[in-house]
């Protein structure tokens, strides 16, 4: 190439950034596809409160379909709810959904937003979100997403006008959108946003209803009529796919819900109500009125036309042959006044050109992993499968802000390979953005205003290939990966991570004394690199002690492992502290444990949060010992037990036996078990068996979603829950002994609850049952289902919907004595009483 005409041609610099896991290899189809969206200038945002609430049917028709830019804004992560496929609760399950709603977005052609809103469980009015979520900060939040991502329309997947009629989350999300859409094209509103975006005005705002919505189907009936609808169901032939399939495969991809689902076709019609804005020209065309092609933007026609014939003309079987008229486009949209679009469309363009070249681009380190100051050896892999001329002029890193000159032409299918060697000039550490500040009950603490919105953290560690395509100068940029093999999985690609030096983990994150003997605590460390060494030491409050004050620790080879104990000693009277772990190297402290989450769906992730765990000196008695666990949906109650002195196994529902069951004291049912385990109905008889023979069984919740949980007596689950985890209890009967042995059981044991009292009460239930509890939210009426007991031949048949699955792991002091008595209840007591329900 003449390398004059390179350096006086005007340079048109555009990067495009691909994801750090497999990368897309798109077919003819795709691009054609792709092209399509590029011709199509309209954007819609879809709103609602949580993972899962999304209508991916609808998502997936209006960006496969109507080929519109399509965002899903949830304004929380999920971090309240529960996870079906591993231990994770809180901060790490919302961490899990994000990559869920990523891989959904994958599939339906959608974006994925967040606000900085916590969700911290569940909420019956929106009086109480909104208080908890400090309305204005999410609400800043609803606008900054409109403003950046200025969608022409915004649908609302909930109902704003009806409070108190379902999860307060979800009104709140319509109430925001609904409040937003007044606000955002204001410049007095959030003004401080401006600094980096300008104001906005949609022109459309529709709620997605559905006779969910209705009080009957005649009702609905009526409705539809006056609303607008499209058929979801259409056929994709280009994908093999009706619409409908590809978004039950998109939210299929929330395992931990329990989403995974059969695909579904056919004609399939979604109704939307218009709330404001511009009136409809088209009922069932919600863009109707709106222009959407090249013409909207000055200065697109021209660049308009030339992608219309492409799309008219579209070669699928060498789409490389289109290649000089998209680099034509490319040059012109590089052009455009209109900052929003230009920057939209070059990304879409860029991923095209590349795909049409069978432009390959790899950046794959030797390990996963550096700390900064170090330098890293990364491989490199380029290949030009298409005619065009292609020049690789150099390649930048961003970790080092180097750049390598290589003038290197990338001739036709010839693979071209080399090394380079990185400097890791960063102190930022992979890890969740809105993690690394300690957040409120309703809000996660990010000061950053441009990282808000954001799914995830952007990568730091990226190349940008400086590129002469057809003779037009081009960046475009990757994440630097790892890929390697394995012989029974195959190819694999992780992100590349930048993480400490060191890291710490105590292997137990609630720590119980149940008494004033000592107790030996592991501290496992990780080295983040080569050779290193020094010491780690225990913080813990006055009236603790440790032994010894520190420990050595020296580590030749990076991700190796050390683990050192300390005695911790706790003082004599009740109390509740937190114990930190921190590691010292050459005077610099180190105090973040690495969390590693791995799911074959999701990629893998890193999580820096702080080594700590609470400590807890509690006085407690306990009567029996040999526990039987039967695991439900996921919890730690098990480990949590085992903290106090249990000895709790594990029991296989389809190993269940008419003997196996004798040796327990006790059995517990994990939470959603009949939910969960069909073989339980098969053993039920078993477990009643035990319980008349004098055993203690403990049923934890089950949802009410049609579940017969076989209880000896009649006994009927509900939607009742306290949500309010500082409602006041009220004891039915301060006699009754699982009040009172071997632990007195007073209001004190329920301060510091976290994020509910229960969850899924039962409503009904036989007379041979004991209520033990009544509590309610504010303004409702008394729940007594919260804690049942029931004489069952010489032992005790115990329900409880108490959220003991999110107390104990939290070491609430007196969930854990509750829970005592629960498994030491005498079994020649005779407890029924005369409350009824």
């Amino acid at each position: 190439m003449n390398k004059t005409f390179f350096i006086s041609i005007s340079l048109l610099f555009i990067s495009i950034v691909s994801l750090g896991q497999k990368p897309a290899k798109l077919s003819s189809n795709q691009i054609y596809e792709k092209i399509q969206k590029l011709n199509f200038l309209g954007t819609a945002l879809y709103i609602a409160a949580h993972p899962d609430d999304e209508n991916t049917r609808l998502i997936s028709y209006l960006a496969n379909h109507v080929k519109a830019r399509t965002g899903y804004l949830s304004l929380t992560r999920g971090d309240g709810g529960q996870n079906l496929i591993g231990p994770e609760i809180r901060e790490l399950l919302g961490v899990i959904r994000t990559q869920e709603l990523l891989a959904a977005r994958n599939l339906d052609g959608g974006e994925q937003f967040f606000t900085r809103a916590n969700d911290f469980g569940y909420s019956k009015h929106p009086d109480e979100t909104l208080a908890i979520w400090e309305k204005e900060k999410v609400l800043s939040d609803v606008v900054w997403a409109i403003r950046t991502f200025k969608p022409d329309v915004i649908i609302n997947r909930f109902n704003h006008r009806t409070p108190g009629s379902t999860h307060g989350h979800h009104t709140t999300s319509a109430m925001l959108s609904v409040e937003a859409f007044d606000l955002v094209a204001d410049e007095n509103q959030f003004s401080e946003q401006l600094k980096f975006t300008k104001v906005w005005q949609p022109k459309r705002l529709f709620f997605n209803t559905s006779s969910w919505f209705y009080r009957n189907s005649d009702d609905f009936e009526n409705a539809t009529k006056e609303l607008s609808k499209v058929d979801v169901g259409v056929f994709y032939p280009l994908k093999g796919l009706s619409n409908n399939e590809l978004a039950s495969m998109a939210s299929s991809q929330h395992l931990c819900q329990g989403f995974g689902r059969l695909t579904t076709r056919g004609s399939e019609n979604e109704y939307l109500e218009f709330l404001k804005g511009d009136s409809l020209s088209v009922k069932n065309d919600i863009f109707s009125g709106i222009d959407t092609t090249w013409k909207r933007v000055e200065g697109g026609s021209e660049i308009g036309e030339i992608l219309s014939k492409i799309e008219q003309n579209f070669d699928f079987v060498n789409p490389s042959n289109h290649l000089p008229k998209l680099l034509e486009a490319y040059q012109k949209i590089a052009l455009l006044k209109d900052d929003y679009w230009r920057e939209i469309k070059q990304k879409q363009l860029l991923e095209i050109i590349e795909a049409c070249a069978g432009l390959y681009l790899e950046v794959s380190a030797d390990s996963s992993t550096a700390i900064p100051d170090e330098k890293i050896s990364v491989n490199f892999e380029l290949i030009n499968r298409s005619q065009i001329p292609i020049m690789l002029t150099s390649i930048k890193s961003t970790l080092d802000d180097k750049t390598t000159f290589k003038g290197l032409d990338l001739k036709h299918n010839q693979r071209l390979n080399f090394k380079e060697t990185i400097g890791i000039q960063t102190s930022n550490f992979t890890s969740p953005y809105w993690l690394k500040n300690e957040p409120t009950l309703g809000l996660y603490n990010v000061e950053n205003q441009l990282l808000i919105g954001k799914p995830v953290t952007p990568r730091e560690a990226k190349i940008e290939f400086n590129l002469v395509i057809n003779y037009i100068p081009i960046i475009i940029t990757k994440n630097i990966i790892r890929r390697y093999a394995e012989s029974d999985k195959g190819e694999i690609y992780e992100p590349f991570e930048i993480l400490p030096k060191v890291t710490t983990k105590l292997t137990e994150k609630v720590l119980i004394f149940s008494d004033s003997i000592p107790k030996k605590v592991a501290v496992e460390i990780r080295a983040g690199t080569n050779y290193i060494n020094g010491n780690v030491t225990l913080k813990v409050p006055q009236n603790w002690r440790i032994e010894p004050e520190n420990h050595h620790f020296d580590i030749l080879q990076k991700n190796d492992k050390q683990v050192v104990e300390f005695l911790v000693f706790p003082p004599k009277n009740q109390q509740e502290a937190m114990l930190k772990v921190v590691a010292t190297i050459n005077e610099k402290e180190f105090d973040k444990e690495l969390i590693e989450i791995n799911y074959n769906h999701i990629p893998k992730q890193s999580i820096l949060l702080n080594s700590e765990a609470k400590i807890v000196r509690l006085n407690i008695e306990k009567s029996g010992n040999n526990i039987g666990y039967i695991k439900g949906a996921g919890d730690l109650i098990p480990e949590s037990l085992r903290q106090i002195g249990y000895k709790v196994e594990e029991i296989i529902p389809s190993e269940i036996t008419e003997v196996s069951l004798q040796k327990y004291d006790a059995i517990i049912l994990g939470i959603r078990a009949y939910n969960v385990i069909d073989e339980l109905k098969f053993k039920q008889k078993y477990l009643l068996d035990f319980v008349e023979n004098g055993g203690n069984l403990i049923v934890q919740y089950n949802t009410d979603r049609g579940v017969d949980v076989a209880a000896p007596f009649m006994l009927k689950l509900s939607n009742d829950r306290v949500t309010d985890e500082s409602s006041e209890v009220v004891f039915l009967d301060e006699t009754h002994p699982i009040l009172n042995f071997p632990n007195k059981i007073t209001q004190d044991d329920f301060k510091g609850w976290t994020q509910e009292r229960g969850l899924y009460f039962p409503n009904s239930w036989g007379e041979e049952f004991t209520p033990i509890f009544s509590m309610n939210d504010k303004g409702e009426t008394p729940k007594k289902g919260s804690l049942l007991v029931a004489k069952l031949g010489k032992g005790n048949y115990i329900y409880t919907g108490l959220s003991f699955f999110r107390e104990l792991p939290s070491g609430v002091s007196g969930a854990y004595k509750l829970f005592a008595n629960m498994l030491s209840l005498p079994k020649n007591v005779e407890t029924k009483s005369a409350i009824k329900n």
